[in-house]
């Protein structure tokens, strides 16, 4: 392959929750096109999955066995990275979990706090980890999976839209102190998206009618690859970016 067709080809990445959906689709593309990988996942099966089917189209990927609703598993994967490969450059924040979708009213205060611990304090540790790193590199860009009920509250969204409403705070807070490091920072709302979760939400809708996983992945690469400080701190939906000649483009910054 041409520089072109892997233009991760020097880039270390780690993807939280890449056992399935967009984090499984994210990390094979990223594969393909070059990146050496750390992903994870709270279940064994699916990340083991998802890391042979890297390594038998001859990817390179080390899989983690990690909640990162649990601090010292959150905070050590980006270590594993500098450890495994030497540095980090991408950050892709994917891990979350939809809670029950019930009125505020009826939530329980159980479910709040599970939520909000993996969405939101597991990105919040997993980034600030990775910011570390890539502030000494005085390079990287750290993009968080964000969503529309994350940007307008919504009735039964609870506390999925409020860890959400959370990661894009603390995406802009990053990004502005990370700026004068070299380091980018943003979040990237997919859309309705075919997933498991997607399901759970929606258990009526046809999934034939929703978009594949593979066009978040490659709306990631995109910014992985082509996204610049001066698009640090911005809130990005996937209908932001088009499409011409099959590449993503930001139609804000064409």
């Amino acid at each position: 392959m041409t520089p072109v067709d892997k233009p991760l080809a020097s880039k270390v990445v780690l993807i939280t929750g890449a056992g399935r959906g967009i984090g499984r689709a994210a990390a094979e593309l990223f594969a393909r096109r070059g990146a050496k990988l750390v992903i994870c996942a709270r279940t064994r099966e699916e990340i083991e999955e998802t890391a042979a089917r890297i390594v038998e189209a001859g990817g390179d990927a080390t899989a983690e066995l990690a909640d990162i609703g649990v601090a010292d598993q959150a905070s050590r994967l980006p270590a594993v990275a500098v450890e495994r490969y030497g540095r980090l450059d991408v950050l892709i924040n994917n891990a979350g979990i939809l809670g029950p979708r019930v009125p505020i009213v009826d939530y329980p205060v159980e479910a709040w706090t599970e939520v909000v611990r993996v969405n939101l304090t597991g990105s919040f540790v997993v980034s600030q980890a990775a910011a570390r790193i890539m502030a000494r590199q005085r390079t990287g860009c750290i993009i968080t999976l964000s969503s529309s009920v994350g940007r307008a509250g919504r009735q039964r969204w609870g506390a999925y839209a409020v860890s959400k409403f959370g990661v894009e705070g603390l995406s802009q807070v990053m990004a502005d102190e990370l700026r004068p490091a070299g380091v980018i920072v943003l979040t990237l709302n997919p859309g309705g998206t075919r997933t498991r979760m997607r399901r759970e939400a929606y258990p009526e809708e046809d999934p034939a009618g929703v978009r594949d996983p593979r066009e978040a992945a490659e709306a990631l690469l995109h910014l992985a690859v082509r996204a610049t400080l001066d698009l640090s701190g911005r809130s990005l939906n996937l209908s932001d970016l088009a499409r011409p000649q099959g590449r993503f483009v930001d139609k804000a910054t064409r």
